[in-house]
């Protein structure tokens, strides 16, 4: 796959280690100004220092952030909001995964959230919406929301998990929250040349989150990573919104994503969690 992306400039959340430094790298590589994110300073500095090398791109900037406080979120999404003018695409990939199994402590965020929906869900959310103008403002613009197939309807009345609590259940109901938000936001964003998709990038990579878990690996971050940037870049997908992939090919989610009921009461939920304003659905996201 050919990849275009010189002169433009792109977010890639959770590029220190793993899928993310990847595509961190290729898109380096065709020749984006790349903002790599994590939350270690010193690792993030090393791999400034390695995609640059690698690459011969200068044009690497690392910003730091904990997505298990909102508030950190927060500063990101100002910090980068009044550095860039242009924000061409948004690659929220940043996530933790269930952990071993079986998990059945509960953790939870700085903000006292479930640590999984916070981290992997409720973060995107907020950092989605603070640099929305900026996209705006670059349009043709993209947001690119790295979930998963492993997917679990969200019980209302326990969002939080607070009862039955499992790592991968946490995990799967986190991503398919990604998804119900993508298809709103896209619903929301109608017209305005900025599309949001997600997918389900590879199985089973070989990465610290899958070893960790205590998963033997199915497929490699190059596959992971690919998938990522097609999506991210493809000239095939200008126009594509709203849509969720299993690696590069068009899928169906979990029944929920398509239930409006269920997907208007996870975006207010979520504009409450994260102080963000909310509009009547339909109404378009300023």
């Amino acid at each position: 796959m050919t990849v275009d992306a010189a002169g433009k400039t792109v977010l890639v959340t959770g590029s220190t280690d793993g899928v993310g430094k990847l595509v961190a790298e290729q898109l380096a590589r065709a020749g984006a100004h790349v903002l790599v994110h994590g939350r270690n300073p010193e690792k993030g500095a090393r791999v400034v220092a390695d995609v640059r090398r690698a690459t011969g791109n200068d044009a690497v900037t690392y910003y730091n952030a904990d997505f298990s406080s909102l508030d950190e979120v927060r500063r990101l999404g100002a910090t980068i909001a009044e550095a860039h003018e242009r924000l061409d695409v948004l690659i929220n990939n940043a996530g933790i995964g269930g952990g071993p199994q079986p998990r059945t402590r509960r953790e939870t965020s700085r903000d006292g959230h479930e640590l999984r929906f916070a981290v992997n869900y409720l973060a995107p959310f907020l950092l989605t919406h603070l640099l929305l103008p900026t996209l705006r403002r670059s349009a043709p613009a993209r947001i690119v929301n790295v979930a998963s197939a492993g997917q679990y309807p969200i019980d209302f009345d326990d969002v939080m998990l607070t009862r039955h609590y499992e790592g991968w259940r946490a995990y799967a109901q986190s991503k398919l929250a990604q998804i119900m938000f993508t298809i709103t936001l896209a619903e929301r964003l109608a017209g305005s040349g900025v599309t949001v998709n997600a997918l389900h990038p590879a199985t089973y990579m070989n990465t610290k989150i899958v070893i960790e878990g205590g998963n033997a690996p199915r497929s490699t971050v190059e596959e992971g990573a690919h998938a990522i940037v097609y999506v991210a870049t493809s000239p095939e997908l200008e126009t594509v919104t709203g849509a969720y992939f299993d690696g590069t090919r068009r899928a169906r989610a979990n029944a929920q994503a398509y239930d409006e009921t269920a997907r208007d009461r996870l975006w207010r939920l979520s504009a409450q969690l994260t102080g963000i304003a909310t509009e009547p659905a339909g109404a378009g996201v300023e």
